[in-house]
C-alpha cells in the first residue's frame, strides 16, 4: 500500500488521539477468536487497552544542556528536549544519543509535570542509542522491550512522544532496510514510519502488544525508498540495543558501536560520494582532507554510495588503524592516508579542555 501525503486525511492521520486505540485494541492488533463468549472479549480487551496505557505511560520528557564547549553545539545547540522511555526499574531511561551527548545537565519530566533530575549512563554510537538514569524515583513501571524483527511494511504501531495519551498517534510502517546517515552512521534493518512527525526525538514506538520496538531517531523524505519519496520517521530498531543493554550500563558504551571514526560529513550526488564537511582538529581535517572532495575509493574498494564507504571503512578496522583513501581534491586524484579514532575518544577530548 502506498500513501500519498498530499492527500489532507494523511496530515489529519499524525494527530489523531489514540482514545480510539485503547478503546478497541484489537483494530490493526491481535485479534480475539470469534468464539470467545462476551465476557471474555470484554476482558481481553481491557488487558490491551491497559497494556497500551502503561507503555504510552513509560514516555518521559527529557530535557538536556550541553556543556559550554561542546563540540555539538552548532548542529544541536546548547539546549536539548525530547522523549526517553524508561525500561528498568531503577529508573534507567532509553534515549537516542544525540540528546544526551556532551550534556552538562539532564532532567527527566513524566506526564503529571514532575522533574527528576538524571545523569547520562550509555551512548552507543555504533546504533544511536542513548542511556540515562532518574536519580531519584520515577515510580513509572518501565516498558518491556520487544521483538522488531517481527514488524513487517504495512504493520500499524503507535508513535508515543512524552505527554500521555494526548502525545501518543497511530502510525504505519512503510519499509524496513538499512540507513546510512551522512555523519558516519549506518544501521541495518532501520524502521520507516509514515506519516512523519516532528517530536521524533527519543519518541518510543510501541506494537499493539504494548512492548516497545523502536526509538525516533529522524525525520526523512525518503521513507518509502531512496527511489520513492515519501516523508516520514526512522526509528532504531530495539533489537540492536538488547544484546548489548547490560554492556552499556556497566561501561557507557558497546565494542559494537566502535568503529574507525575519520570526522567528515559526506553526501551522495548521482553514483559519487563526497566530503560536505570535515570536523575541526579531526583526523579528516588533520590529513588533509577538505570540504567538495569526492571519496573514490576506501583502500582497494571502490565507492559510490555512502553504504560502500561504510562497509568498506568499517571492514576489518578497528579505532586507530590507518585508513587510506583515494580522493578527487579538485582537479587532481590523492591518495591520503587518515589515522582513524574512537569518537568517544574525539568527544572527549574537548570535554576535558
Amino acid at each position: 500500500m502506498e500513501l500519498d501525503l498530499r492527500s489532507s486525511w494523511v496530515s489529519t492521520l499524525a494527530v489523531i488521539s489514540l482514545q480510539w486505540l485503547l478503546a478497541w485494541p484489537a483494530i490493526g492488533g491481535p485479534s480475539i477468536p470469534t468464539n470467545v463468549d462476551s465476557g471474555a472479549k470484554a476482558a481481553a480487551t481491557e488487558a490491551s487497552s491497559e497494556r497500551l496505557a502503561r507503555a504510552i505511560n513509560a514516555v518521559v520528557k527529557i530535557k538536556a544542556k550541553a556543556l559550554p564547549n561542546a563540540r555539538s553545539l552548532a548542529t544541536l545547540g546548547i539546549e536539548r528536549e525530547g522523549s526517553g522511555v524508561v525500561v528498568g526499574a531503577n529508573g534507567l531511561v532509553l534515549t537516542i544519543g544525540y540528546l544526551i551527548v556532551e550534556a552538562e545537565t539532564i532532567e527527566l519530566e513524566d506526564n503529571e509535570g514532575k522533574l527528576v533530575p538524571a545523569t547520562a549512563v550509555a551512548y552507543d554510537y555504533g546504533s544511536g542509542l542513548g542511556l540515562v538514569r532518574a536519580l531519584t524515583p520515577l515510580g513509572i513501571a518501565p516498558i518491556e522491550l520487544g521483538n522488531s524483527g517481527n514488524l513487517a511494511e504495512n504493520d500499524s504501531v503507535i508513535f508515543a512522544a512524552a505527554g500521555g495519551i494526548d502525545a501518543a498517534s497511530s502510525t504505519m510502517v512503510v519499509s524496513r532496510r538499512r540507513f546510512a546517515g551522512y555523519w558516519e552512521y549506518m544501521i541495518d534493518d532501520a524502521i520507516f514510519t509514515s506519516p512523519p512527525r516532528f517530536d521524533h526525538s527519543g519518541a518510543a514506538l510501541i506494537d499493539h502488544a504494548g512492548t516497545l520496538v523502536g526509538v525516533g531517531s529522524l525525520i526523512v523524505a525518503d521513507a518509502l525508498s531512496a527511489q520513492r519519496r515519501l516523508p516520514g520517521n526512522m526509528f532504531v530498531p530495539i533489537n540492536l540495543l538488547k544484546p548489548i543493554l547490560d554492556e552499556m550500563v556497566e561501561t557507557g558504551s558497546s565494542k559494537r558501536g566502535k568503529h574507525p571514526w575519520l570526522g567528515i560529513t559526506s553526501q551522495e550526488a548521482g553514483e559519487r560520494v563526497f566530503i560536505s564537511k570535515v570536523q575541526a582538529d579531526s583526523p579528516a581535517e588533520r590529513a588533509g582532507l577538505k570540504q567538495g572532495d569526492s571519496l573514490l575509493s576506501v583502500g582497494s574498494a571502490r565507492v559510490s554510495r555512502l553504504e560502500d564507504f561504510y562497509s568498506s571503512l568499517w571492514q576489518d578496522r578497528q579505532p586507530g588503524d590507518e585508513v587510506t583513501l583515494t580522493v578527487l581534491q579538485g582537479t587532481e586524484v590523492k591518495k591520503i592516508s587518515v589515522k582513524s579514532v574512537d569518537r568517544a575518544d574525539y568527544i572527549r577530548s574537548k570535554a576535558r579542555v
